[in-house]
Protein backbone atom coordinates (compact mmCIF):
# COMPACT_ATOMS: atom_id res chain seq x y z
CA UNK A 1 0.00 0.00 0.00
CA UNK A 2 2.88 2.33 0.80
CA UNK A 3 4.51 1.64 -2.56
CA UNK A 4 1.23 2.27 -4.38
CA UNK A 5 0.78 5.58 -2.55
CA UNK A 6 4.34 6.57 -3.37
CA UNK A 7 3.74 5.67 -7.04
CA UNK A 8 0.67 7.92 -7.26
CA UNK A 9 2.51 10.66 -5.36
CA UNK A 10 5.35 10.58 -7.87
CA UNK A 11 2.91 10.68 -10.76
CA UNK A 12 1.01 13.56 -9.23
CA UNK A 13 4.21 15.43 -8.44
CA UNK A 14 5.58 15.06 -11.95
CA UNK A 15 2.24 16.06 -13.43
CA UNK A 16 1.43 19.04 -11.24
CA UNK A 17 4.91 20.43 -10.56
CA UNK A 18 5.46 23.96 -11.70
CA UNK A 19 8.06 23.92 -14.48
CA UNK A 20 9.99 26.99 -15.58
CA UNK A 21 10.05 26.66 -19.34
CA UNK A 22 12.06 28.76 -21.74
CA UNK A 23 9.65 30.64 -24.00
CA UNK A 24 11.89 29.82 -26.97
CA UNK A 25 11.01 26.15 -26.56
CA UNK A 26 7.23 26.56 -26.37
CA UNK A 27 5.07 26.06 -29.45
CA UNK A 28 1.50 25.03 -30.19
CA UNK A 29 -0.36 22.47 -32.21
CA UNK A 30 -3.51 20.43 -32.53
CA UNK A 31 -4.06 16.74 -31.89
CA UNK A 32 -4.42 15.04 -35.25
CA UNK A 33 -4.46 11.34 -34.36
CA UNK A 34 -4.09 8.83 -31.53
CA UNK A 35 -2.52 5.39 -31.78
CA UNK A 36 -3.25 3.73 -28.45
CA UNK A 37 -1.55 0.45 -29.31
CA UNK A 38 1.74 2.13 -30.27
CA UNK A 39 1.44 4.90 -27.63
CA UNK A 40 1.71 7.53 -30.37
CA UNK A 41 0.12 10.95 -30.73
CA UNK A 42 0.33 12.93 -33.94
CA UNK A 43 0.20 16.72 -33.74
CA UNK A 44 -0.44 19.16 -36.54
CA UNK A 45 2.26 21.81 -36.18
CA UNK A 46 2.82 25.03 -38.06
CA UNK A 47 5.62 27.33 -36.92
CA UNK A 48 8.78 28.58 -38.60
CA UNK A 49 11.25 27.06 -36.14
CA UNK A 50 9.82 23.57 -36.60
CA UNK A 51 12.91 22.80 -38.68
CA UNK A 52 14.89 22.78 -35.43
CA UNK A 53 12.89 19.83 -34.10
CA UNK A 54 14.59 16.52 -34.75
CA UNK A 55 13.82 12.85 -34.26
CA UNK A 56 14.54 11.59 -30.71
CA UNK A 57 14.14 15.12 -29.31
CA UNK A 58 12.28 15.15 -25.99
CA UNK A 59 9.03 17.12 -25.82
CA UNK A 60 6.39 17.93 -23.24
CA UNK A 61 2.78 18.73 -24.07
CA UNK A 62 -0.22 19.88 -22.06
CA UNK A 63 -3.72 21.23 -22.32
CA UNK A 64 -3.74 25.01 -22.50
CA UNK A 65 -6.17 25.21 -19.58
CA UNK A 66 -3.99 23.04 -17.31
CA UNK A 67 -0.37 24.07 -18.01
CA UNK A 68 0.98 22.27 -14.91
CA UNK A 69 -0.33 18.87 -15.96
CA UNK A 70 1.78 17.58 -18.81
CA UNK A 71 2.98 14.45 -20.57
CA UNK A 72 6.42 13.69 -21.91
CA UNK A 73 7.63 11.83 -24.96
CA UNK A 74 10.11 11.93 -27.80
CA UNK A 75 9.75 12.64 -31.48
CA UNK A 76 9.77 9.55 -33.69
CA UNK A 77 8.74 11.21 -36.95
CA UNK A 78 8.06 14.57 -38.55
CA UNK A 79 6.94 16.08 -41.83
CA UNK A 80 6.35 19.62 -42.98
CA UNK A 81 3.19 19.96 -40.91
CA UNK A 82 3.02 17.00 -38.54
CA UNK A 83 4.91 15.78 -35.51
CA UNK A 84 4.67 12.17 -34.34
CA UNK A 85 5.43 11.70 -30.64
CA UNK A 86 6.02 8.47 -28.72
CA UNK A 87 4.38 9.17 -25.37
CA UNK A 88 5.99 8.02 -22.14
CA UNK A 89 3.58 6.29 -19.76
CA UNK A 90 0.83 6.63 -22.34
CA UNK A 91 -2.13 5.33 -20.29
CA UNK A 92 -1.50 7.62 -17.30
CA UNK A 93 -0.87 10.51 -19.69
CA UNK A 94 -4.25 10.04 -21.33
CA UNK A 95 -5.88 10.03 -17.88
CA UNK A 96 -4.08 13.11 -16.58
CA UNK A 97 -4.00 15.32 -19.68
CA UNK A 98 -7.33 16.02 -21.34
CA UNK A 99 -6.61 15.45 -25.06
CA UNK A 100 -9.15 15.23 -27.87
CA UNK A 101 -8.93 15.06 -31.64
CA UNK A 102 -8.51 18.57 -32.97
CA UNK A 103 -7.78 19.82 -29.48
CA UNK A 104 -5.38 22.72 -29.05
CA UNK A 105 -2.26 21.91 -27.04
CA UNK A 106 0.97 23.57 -26.01
CA UNK A 107 4.29 21.81 -26.41
CA UNK A 108 7.76 22.42 -25.06
CA UNK A 109 11.11 21.06 -26.18
CA UNK A 110 14.28 21.55 -24.15
CA UNK A 111 16.17 20.13 -27.13
CA UNK A 112 14.45 22.75 -29.28
CA UNK A 113 15.88 25.46 -26.99
CA UNK A 114 19.37 23.97 -27.36
CA UNK A 115 18.93 23.59 -31.11
CA UNK A 116 17.77 27.20 -31.40
CA UNK A 117 20.77 28.34 -29.37
CA UNK A 118 23.10 26.51 -31.72
CA UNK A 119 21.08 27.81 -34.66
CA UNK A 120 21.49 31.39 -33.45
CA UNK A 121 25.23 30.83 -33.10
CA UNK A 122 25.28 29.44 -36.64
CA UNK A 123 23.22 32.40 -37.87
CA UNK A 124 25.66 34.76 -36.15
CA UNK A 125 28.61 33.03 -37.84
CA UNK A 126 26.83 33.07 -41.19
CA UNK A 127 25.96 36.76 -40.77
CA UNK A 128 29.63 37.54 -40.13
CA UNK A 129 30.58 35.49 -43.19
CA UNK A 130 27.87 37.25 -45.18
CA UNK A 131 29.19 40.63 -44.01
CA UNK A 132 32.75 39.67 -44.99
CA UNK A 133 31.64 38.30 -48.35
CA UNK A 134 29.50 41.39 -49.02
CA UNK A 135 32.52 43.55 -48.22
CA UNK A 136 34.68 41.56 -50.65
CA UNK A 137 31.89 41.61 -53.20
CA UNK A 138 31.63 45.40 -52.90
CA UNK A 139 35.39 45.77 -53.36
CA UNK A 140 35.26 43.53 -56.41
CA UNK A 141 32.29 45.49 -57.74
CA UNK A 142 34.29 48.70 -57.30
CA UNK A 143 37.21 47.07 -59.11
CA UNK A 144 34.89 46.08 -61.93
CA UNK A 145 33.56 49.63 -62.10
CA UNK A 146 37.11 50.94 -62.18
CA UNK A 147 37.91 48.41 -64.88
CA UNK A 148 35.08 49.79 -66.99
CA UNK A 149 36.34 53.31 -66.31
CA UNK A 150 39.86 52.25 -67.33
CA UNK A 151 38.54 50.68 -70.52
CA UNK A 152 36.60 53.84 -71.31
CA UNK A 153 39.71 55.96 -70.65
CA UNK A 154 41.82 53.74 -72.94
CA UNK A 155 39.11 53.85 -75.59
CA UNK A 156 38.96 57.65 -75.40
CA UNK A 157 42.75 57.95 -75.58
CA UNK A 158 42.97 55.66 -78.58
CA UNK A 159 39.99 57.36 -80.19
CA UNK A 160 42.01 60.56 -80.06
CA UNK A 161 45.10 58.76 -81.40
CA UNK A 162 43.04 57.08 -84.10
CA UNK A 163 41.54 60.41 -85.14
CA UNK A 164 45.01 61.92 -85.22
CA UNK A 165 46.39 59.01 -87.28
CA UNK A 166 43.43 59.19 -89.65
CA UNK A 167 44.03 62.92 -90.10
CA UNK A 168 47.73 62.27 -90.79
CA UNK A 169 46.76 59.43 -93.14
CA UNK A 170 44.40 61.73 -95.05
CA UNK A 171 47.08 64.42 -95.18
CA UNK A 172 49.65 61.97 -96.57
CA UNK A 173 47.16 60.72 -99.15
CA UNK A 174 46.38 64.33 -100.11
CA UNK A 175 50.10 65.04 -100.53
CA UNK A 176 50.55 61.92 -102.62
CA UNK A 177 47.53 62.89 -104.73
CA UNK A 178 48.92 66.40 -105.13
CA UNK A 179 52.28 64.97 -106.22
CA UNK A 180 50.51 62.63 -108.63
CA UNK A 181 48.49 65.49 -110.12
CA UNK A 182 51.63 67.58 -110.50
CA UNK A 183 53.48 64.67 -112.09
CA UNK A 184 50.51 64.05 -114.36
CA UNK A 185 50.51 67.69 -115.47
CA UNK A 186 54.25 67.55 -116.07
CA UNK A 187 53.86 64.32 -117.99
CA UNK A 188 51.11 65.72 -120.20
CA UNK A 189 53.13 68.89 -120.77
CA UNK A 190 56.24 66.92 -121.75
CA UNK A 191 54.14 64.67 -123.95
CA UNK A 192 52.71 67.70 -125.75
CA UNK A 193 56.15 69.19 -126.23
CA UNK A 194 57.47 65.87 -127.50
CA UNK A 195 54.59 65.58 -129.94
CA UNK A 196 55.31 69.09 -131.15
CA UNK A 197 58.97 68.26 -131.60
CA UNK A 198 58.10 65.02 -133.43
CA UNK A 199 55.70 66.94 -135.61
CA UNK A 200 58.32 69.54 -136.44
CA UNK A 201 60.91 66.84 -137.06
CA UNK A 202 58.56 65.26 -139.54
CA UNK A 203 57.70 68.61 -140.96
CA UNK A 204 61.27 69.72 -141.45
CA UNK A 205 62.81 66.33 -142.21
CA UNK A 206 65.48 66.46 -144.99
CA UNK A 207 66.20 63.53 -147.28
CA UNK A 208 69.76 62.60 -148.25
CA UNK A 209 68.99 63.08 -151.92
CA UNK A 210 66.37 64.56 -154.12
CA UNK A 211 66.18 61.61 -156.57
CA UNK A 212 64.27 58.43 -155.96
CA UNK A 213 65.06 55.00 -157.27
CA UNK A 214 62.68 54.07 -160.04
CA UNK A 215 61.74 50.43 -159.61
CA UNK A 216 60.22 49.62 -162.90
CA UNK A 217 61.87 46.18 -162.98
CA UNK A 218 62.36 43.35 -160.55
CA UNK A 219 66.02 43.27 -161.36
CA UNK A 220 67.82 45.71 -159.08
CA UNK A 221 70.41 46.18 -161.77
CA UNK A 222 67.83 47.88 -163.86
CA UNK A 223 66.89 50.41 -161.06
CA UNK A 224 67.82 53.99 -161.71
CA UNK A 225 67.17 57.33 -160.09
CA UNK A 226 65.08 59.97 -161.65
Amino acid sequence: MLRLSLFFFLISWSAFASIARDENGIFSGRVSRFNNDAALVRFKIDFVNMKYLNKRDRVEFWNEHSPHIYCTGHIVGKSNNYLLVKVQDYSNCMKLVNLSLGGYVKLFGADLVNNLTMGREMVSILQKKSLALNSKLKRNEQELNRYIEKVNAVNQRYDVLRAKLEAEWRDELAKIEEDRALTERNYQGLLMRLNEVEYNLEKYRIEDGNLKADRWSLDPKLFYKK
